[in-house]
């Protein structure tokens, strides 16, 4: 399974709608390109989460192509 990890400066992930948001722009990015089709990476196996390089917060939930609703998209 394909597994994407995002690491940034404390508060600048927290918020729910900038998550999905450039969860949904690495997704496609991976996805609808010639290299991606070439390494066969389905949407369906592509994780993207994240985390705070400097405090202690949990890891919020990652995101799929499913739970962004872009599972519908042709590659």
């Amino acid at each position: 399974m394909p597994f994407v990890h995002v690491t940034w400066l404390p508060k600048a992930c927290r918020n729910e709608k900038v998550r999905k948001e450039v969860a949904s722009a690495i997704i496609k990015a991976i996805t609808n390109n010639e290299v991606a089709k070439a390494a066969d990476i389905p949407t369906d196996k592509l994780v993207v989460r994240f985390s705070e390089a400097v405090d202690g917060f949990a890891l919020p939930p990652g995101h799929t192509a499913e739970s962004l609703g872009l599972d519908g998209e042709k590659n």
